[in-house]
């Protein structure tokens, strides 16, 4: 089944989708420090480098499913909350204006929890009225990926409509009882040395691809907190930004001081490190042969933090090939020529 993505990234939701059995034959990212990495990685997928703005959707292939995150800086808590105030939250039409004019059988949309605040209610609204005035039944439900088989705390919002004539809405898959922790993803990469790098990085080759953490000093908003979690604990949300990655493990927690205040253990046998671009991979589900390709190592965080997990977009997308085979199987699909050319067999 031919899948369409919008503001790919790196290509972490398109990765699951893909594991799940879809065909991601095209996708749009506008931002050139992640071109090198998608390419790399989805050699397959047309990609397509053009401002989402400047696209008109004849020229996006036909397709089953349109899936992707609009920005979501706009939204984020940590942010300025502007939302659809925001020009990179009215990307959010782009994307509803394209799934107006595709009219593919389903589609999902990812977002940060910010989007859920009570000062964004009526804007969140108006977005999920879009989508329902574009023919789809939606649900939406906040998750935390470490629900699903993801070793990290990530509140995430999913949005998925099916369209209206399958009849059917999308039910999100039961809390898995499994809990990954950072040991699962990463233990066996405690006794290979990672490589500190200021900003920009040298041309070294690592024995494990992207094994790079970002060095330097800690703000004090980083340092507002406790950043350390044990191994057998899930890590904390990994962001998007290079200073504010999780530390490793292998240092004691830190020490409270007062409040908004913390400071590193002077006692613990280990030093304090950020956590690697790969150990952040791993911890986002990221397999190893997925190789991130960047001139300055916070571009590495960057793609790797905004990134769905791979394995939370492959549960969701599971899900919803069951559902839409199911349908396609069904007496009531009508097997419309614009739909059954978009048929891959398995």
């Amino acid at each position: 089944m031919n899948v369409v993505s919008l503001f790919s990234g790196c290509g972490g939701l398109d990765l699951g989708f893909h594991q799940a059995g879809f065909n991601i034959i095209w996708a749009n990212e506008h931002d050139k420090s992640i071109w090198d990495t998608y390419e790399f990685n989805h050699p397959h997928t047309q990609l397509d480098k053009r401002d989402i703005r400047k696209i008109v959707p004849d020229q996006i292939p036909d397709c089953i499913g349109i899936i992707g995150g609009p920005p979501c800086q706009s939204w984020s808590e940590a942010g300025s909350q502007r939302g659809i105030d925001d020009s990179r939250g009215q990307l959010f039409f782009d994307y509803i204006r394209i799934i107006q004019e595709k009219k593919p059988l389903f589609f999902l949309a990812e977002n940060v929890s910010g989007i859920l605040a009570e000062k964004h209610d009526r804007a969140f609204t108006n977005i999920l009225d879009h989508f329902k005035d574009a023919g789809y039944k939606v649900t939406y439900k906040l998750l935390n990926a470490s629900d699903y088989l993801v070793p990290q705390d990530r509140k995430r919002v999913i949005i998925i409509g099916y369209r209206e004539d399958i009849g059917r809405i999308f039910e999100f898959p039961d809390v898995l009882n499994t809990r990954l922790t950072i040991g699962d993803a990463i233990y066996n990469l405690k006794d290979i040395e990672a490589l500190p790098i200021d900003s920009k990085m040298d041309k070294s080759h690592l024995e494990i691809p992207n094994h790079e953490y970002k060095e330097g000093s800690f703000s004090s908003i980083y340092m507002s907190r406790n950043r350390v979690r044990t191994w057998d604990e899930p890590s904390y949300t990994i962001q998007a930004g290079a200073r504010h990655a999780p530390i490793h493990p292998q240092a004691n927690k830190m020490i409270w001081v007062e409040k908004d205040k913390w400071i590193f253990d002077p006692e613990s046998a280990k030093p304090y490190r950020r956590l690697s671009v790969r150990e952040c991979a791993r911890i986002q589900t990221f397999p190893d042969n997925f190789i991130f390709k960047y001139k300055y190592i916070s571009d590495g965080y960057k793609m790797v933090g905004n990134a769905v997990p791979v394995m939370l977009a492959k549960t969701l997308a599971s899900k919803i090939f069951m559902d839409i085979q199911k349908y396609l199987n069904s007496g009531f699909c009508n097997l419309r020529k614009e739909v059954s050319t978009q048929l891959t067999l398995f």
